[in-house]
């Protein structure tokens, strides 16, 4: 098992950044790649960015391409998610989650690991 902790999370206004920060931990050998989810209330959870551990091959959601950046530190452990210009509209809790797959791995089945989630709030 895969332990994740994530940080980073806020309150900011439209127009703002953040940083969210997720450690990995415990069995990551096995780790292949990693995503950032969110889940808005009254809303599912989706994807808004995965990354490939060892060729850094990124996948973001429509909404947030140009605006969000997914990158990882392989020496920490460690992957962020850069968010600029924030809207509203991306508040949400945000949890990082681990995957085994190298290619693919949109879905949330596909991911094994979960971090506790942290809360960005975007005010208008």
């Amino acid at each position: 098992q895969v332990q994740l902790v994530e940080s980073g999370g806020g309150l900011v206004q439209a127009g703002g950044s953040l940083r969210l920060s997720c450690v990995a931990s415990g069995r990551t050998f096995d780790t292949n790649g990693m995503g950032w989810f969110r889940q808005a209330p009254g809303k599912e959870r989706e994807l808004v960015a995965r990354i490939n551990w060892r060729a850094g091959r990124t996948y973001y959601v429509d909404s947030v391409k140009g605006r969000f950046t997914i990158s990882r530190d392989s020496a920490k452990s460690t992957v962020y998610l850069q968010m600029s210009s924030l809207t509203p509209e991306d508040t949400a809790v945000y949890y990082c989650a681990a995957t085994r797959l190298v290619l693919g791995g949109l879905s949330e089945t596909d991911f094994h690991s979960w971090g506790q989630g942290t809360q960005v709030t975007v005010s208008s």
